[in-house]
């Protein structure tokens, strides 16, 4: 049923060719379907078809790239990576394929060793691909918020319209009822009641009408009762929108369900490794012909999900100098960080961390014999106010870490002494008390006795 053309209204004829080979000197039959460009006739529209041809070909064409053949993508198969046949290795160009390793859970990683297989050649590159499929999965979720907005405001447009069709359609189509009733009526009325075969008829019909008008009316009634709910609004559909990302990560959510998405946005991707600078170079290229280019972090030999991130380390490493463990675990929690393992900072985590990474603990002599200062002690030091300070770093007059957005200012004492930080206290001194306009500029507030 899928592949005759019978089924979609056409007529076909040459679709298969036969052939005569000999195997050990014995004559053997072979026969194979010919592509739809060889075939001696093709007329559509013959007869009525059970699906368009339009759908004929879609299918045909649905088939052929799951077929696993070649360079092919093949069908979506229930397995977790989200990119499997989609891949194409930069350097020798041909497709990655899948391995799970462990026992469970298992951990995916993409591997072109086709080279490996056919020819006895090293294999190309191996990665991870955890972090390639999320990288791609934010790209997919930028992409569609912005395009799933603007169809459903279209959906809602087109069934509006739709429904607009629908009640003038019912409406006209009551009216000729209501028509055909008053003629059935006045047919019967003029009817003499001694001919009671054509009366009888008559009063059928006058019947018939009637009932017809009802079923309409009360048609009309269920279209307009299903009207009654206010229609989404655009707001109401960047809501949704913002909803498709805990969608798209849920554990529920099918995985060929978002590879199908996938595919629809995204012809193939070509992916190398780039070992001096630890990332996996990857080209989209989407369905339309753009092309992006994205860098992702590659994980180092005998590192894992569960470590903490790098600018982590690198932030506790600046806030030791002025803060004890668990000051810094405060800073961290506020600032919406989180643990390798997804945990929140404490005091005692904070310390596994800093010995894990040879990071000495907070010492008060130390921070004073190396001269680091929290913002308000500079500030207080220079006689200026927090704000003040603040703004001048901000400007690159005086030297600062600000490792979290959230989080202290770090500064040493030996930036204060810079001929910029002199300079900076020189003019904030001279100008203070000094008003931005001149006393005569400047308007008068005269309040009311009254």
């Amino acid at each position: 049923m899928l592949t005759n053309p019978a089924y979609a209204g056409a007529y076909a004829y040459g679709r298969t060719e036969h052939s005569i080979h000999y195997e050990q000197g014995q004559p053997r039959r072979r026969t194979r379907r010919k592509p739809s460009q060889q075939w001696w006739s093709l007329i559509r529209d013959t007869h009525e078809g059970y699906i368009s041809w339009k759908q004929f070909e879609e299918i045909q064409h649905m088939m052929t790239n799951n077929a696993h053949l070649g360079d092919r993508s093949g069908a979506v198969k229930r397995g977790s990576a989200l990119l499997a046949g989609l891949l194409r290795c930069r350097r020798c160009g041909r497709k990655l394929m899948v391995a799970y390793t462990g026992n469970g859970p298992f951990v995916l990683r993409y591997v072109c060793h086709r080279s490996a297989l056919d020819n006895g050649e090293p294999p190309c590159i191996t990665f991870a691909g955890l972090s390639l499929d999320e990288a791609i999965s934010r790209e997919i979720l930028t992409v569609l918020e912005p395009a799933a907005i603007e169809a459903a405001v279209l959906a809602t447009k087109q069934e509006t319209w739709q429904q607009d069709e629908i009640m003038a359609a019912l409406k006209t189509e009551l009216e000729a009822a209501q028509y055909s009733a008053r003629r059935a009526e006045k047919q019967y009325d003029t009817t003499d009641p001694d001919n009671r075969l054509v009366a009888s008829e008559l009063e059928r019909r006058w019947n018939d009408a009637l009932q017809k008008i009802q079923r309409l009316e009360m048609r009309i009634e269920e279209v307009v009762r299903d009207r009654q709910v206010a229609p989404v609004t655009r707001e109401e559909f960047e809501t949704l929108a913002g909803d498709l990302e805990a969608v798209w990560s849920h554990p529920e959510t099918d995985a060929r369900l978002k590879k199908r998405i996938v595919r629809t946005l995204i012809e193939e991707l070509v992916v190398d490794v780039d070992g001096q600078a630890g990332e996996i170079i990857a080209v989209i290229h989407w369905k339309g012909g753009v092309h992006t280019e994205l860098r992702i972090p590659r994980r180092r030999r005998g590192y894992s999900r569960a470590h903490t991130p790098k600018e982590i380390v690198d932030a506790v490493r600046v806030l030791v100098r002025i803060c004890s463990d668990e000051t810094i675990a405060g800073v961290l929690t506020r600032s919406g960080l989180v643990t390798g393992m997804g945990n929140r900072w404490t005091r005692e985590r904070v310390t596994s961390l800093r010995s894990h990474h040879g990071i000495p603990a907070y010492s008060d002599d130390r921070c004073k014999a190396e001269g680091w200062l929290t913002l308000t002690e500079a500030a207080h030091q220079l006689h200026v106010s927090g704000i003040t300070l603040r703004l001048a770093i901000e400007r690159g007059e005086i030297e600062a870490e600000h490792p979290l957005a959230n989080g202290p200012w770090v500064i040493n004492r030996r930036a204060l002494e810079t001929e910029k930080a002199v300079r900076f206290v020189e003019r904030t001194r001279t100008q203070r008390g000094r008003p931005a306009l001149a006393v005569s500029d400047q308007g008068i507030i005269d309040f009311s006795a009254t």
